[in-house]
């Protein structure tokens, strides 16, 4: 029977994450696992519960982590949303350090829509080295999302303005601004997805080639948002025919 247990990465109530292992001694390669929600409060970790659980029966552990969103109360908005994603993979080495059975050479980050975005944001700067980095229907380019009015200002709720009056936060939110990477990126998008186009993740795929990067977009014709949160999915399937 696998193992889940919370752990805290911070002092702010959202700064935890759950690890899940598998059954065994291991060492297990690992995976960062970022829910989406628009960056809301509203919204938590345990949307991307079922994918932990495959993962792990998959002999990967997966760390399901929170961090602070926008809302009330909620501490977050940027940059302390996308620097909760640094420390938490960050907090991996400490768990390692402590005996847990983790290989930190083998790490992926999987993030669905906003996590997506903040999995890609992670690419750029991560404590622990990446092996590959899944956007699963993610915003990857925070001006075009914001040009498109996805979520009803999603964007903006995160920066704190528009886009165009805070260039400085952009450059350092959006990863379309980040590029190269320098990591090995897959984009899964649903060519049916009404909330999150895939003409986001086409034109950042051709970003991202010119800038150098590997960006692999996997399109799929017929699927929407949320079947990327589904084990059974094609969408998700297309995330696990690429793990390392």
């Amino acid at each position: 029977m696998m193992k889940v247990r919370q752990h805290r990465y911070g002092r702010h109530r959202s700064q935890v994450a759950d690890l899940y292992l598998p059954k065994g001694d291991g060492p297990f390669p690992v995976a960062i696992v970022i829910h989406g929600g628009f960056w809301m409060a509203a919204y938590d970790r345990h949307l991307m519960d079922p994918i932990c659980v495959d993962l792990v029966d998959r002999g990967w552990a997966a760390w399901n982590i929170e961090y602070r969103r926008v809302g009330w109360r909620a501490g977050g908005g940027w940059p302390a949303t996308g620097d909760d994603v640094v420390a938490a993979a960050a907090h991996l080495q400490k768990l390692a350090d402590d005996g847990l059975p983790l290989d930190l050479t083998t790490v992926v980050a999987v993030g669905h829509s906003a996590g997506g975005h903040l999995a890609l944001h992670l690419a750029s700067r991560s404590p622990v080295p990446l092996r590959r980095v899944f956007s699963q229907a993610g915003v990857c380019d925070l001006v075009a999302a914001d040009g498109l009015g996805l979520g009803d200002g999603a964007v903006r709720r995160l920066l704190g303005h528009r886009p165009a009056d805070v260039p400085e936060l952009v450059a350092d939110a959006s990863p379309a601004e980040h590029l190269p990477l320098g990591v090995g990126q897959v984009l899964v998008h649903g060519e049916a997805d009404e909330h999150v186009p895939l003409v986001l993740a086409q034109d950042y795929q051709v970003r991202a080639a010119a800038a150098g990067d590997e960006v692999e977009l996997v399109a799929l014709r017929g699927v929407g948002h949320f079947e990327h949160l589904q084990p059974g999915s094609s969408a998700w399937a297309a995330v696990v025919a690429r793990l390392p």
